[in-house]
């Protein structure tokens, strides 16, 4: 009979694999999975209570607010501020920090997230998801500060995102394995379904919304129209998928190979993914899985963040598939 593991179990078995572990962090995950599987909760009836549609508000990005994305970022911080294990928290729905509470405990840890990415999905019933990561504070105790959020990808303990479709699955990296755990429904819990994630090292898909054709560069066009010339020595035309949810996106490059693209353009020149919430979360997971991250000239993960909501391009999926987007981006690649 095949062992069923949650990822409560998982956390702790592999808690112990670490000298002087004292369960802080293992409860934090556990915490995240929490409210994942809260959110998961109210999307999977959002077509039968008044929670879809939009709020009438806009965010600090620009983005119209939906009323399942203002749900999903209450139920984040309430559930995560109240753990103790935490310093202060950031999310892409917020427009400063998010503090932790006088009366409540502080921690040794800092979150950040972006709550519900794909929000202009909702009505549609398409695939959206959640991210995270989580630093060491550098702050030496107290109230959190910016300093401690502003830390590039390469300082994160741990990140992950969770994929609300026609199943739920919650994937994590602590630095060592990436893990996928689906949500049985019928107990309530993240069972272990994809144990030891590796992306391939090249794939044969992209991904990327081809309506900004026009406002991308000469190179970034370039690379794509070499990514759909036929030629089976190199094995293309590569095959094209977009979703338009980010973590749905993702997802599928990590499972099967290839690259998913947000570049820059004349209307956006740094793209519209932010940095601390998306980019560099993922980039921690793929490059963890085999993969590889960057903005077509630098490592996402290198990349030391100077604003809370600093947008940047992002290339992302199998190592040999991003390298040969920096070297087209770059000017270095012939057709």
């Amino acid at each position: 009979m095949q062992r069923i593991i949650t990822i409560e179990r998982f956390i702790i078995e592999r808690e112990h694999e670490i000298p002087g572990a004292t369960g802080e962090f293992s409860k934090l995950l556990t915490d995240i999975a929490l409210a994942a599987k809260i959110v998961w909760r109210e999307v999977s009836k959002a077509g039968l209570v008044d929670i879809i549609g939009s709020t009438g508000k806009v965010n600090i990005s620009g983005d119209v607010v939906q009323k399942l994305d203002e749900f999903a970022n209450e139920i984040f911080i309430n559930v995560m501020q109240k753990g103790g294990h935490l310093c202060v928290m950031a999310s892409e729905e917020s427009k400063g920090l998010i503090e932790i509470p006088e009366e409540l405990a502080k921690g040794k840890y800092v979150l950040v997230f972006d709550h519900l990415d794909g929000s202009s999905n909702i009505d549609v019933n398409v695939s959206i998801g959640s991210i995270f990561g989580i630093f060491r504070r550098v702050t030496p105790s107290g109230k959190g500060t910016e300093e401690d959020v502003l830390q590039p990808g390469r300082n994160l303990v741990a990140a992950g995102y969770v994929v609300y479709g026609s199943s739920t699955i919650f994937v994590y990296t602590t630095g060592n394995g990436v893990h996928g755990f689906t949500l049985d429904p019928s107990i309530g819990e993240f069972l272990l379904s994809h144990e030891n994630i590796r992306i391939p090292k090249k794939g044969d898909i992209y991904s990327v919304n081809e309506g900004y054709y026009e406002r991308w560069d000469e190179n970034m066009k370039r690379f794509i129209n070499y990514l759909k010339a036929e030629d089976k020595a190199t094995g293309r035309p590569y095959k094209l998928r977009y979703v338009g949810t980010l973590v749905a996106d993702f997802h599928r490059t990590l499972l099967y190979g290839g690259i998913f693209m947000y570049p820059g353009d004349t209307k956006n020149p740094e793209g519209k993914l932010r940095l601390i919430y998306e980019a560099a979360p993922l980039a921690y997971v793929v490059e963890k899985a085999g993969g590889r991250a960057s903005n077509g000239f630098q490592n996402i993960l290198d990349i030391k963040p100077t604003s809370l909501h600093q947008r940047t391009p992002l290339f992302i999926g199998s190592e040999e598939d991003v390298k040969l987007a920096e070297k087209f981006l770059q000017g270095k690649a012939e057709d």
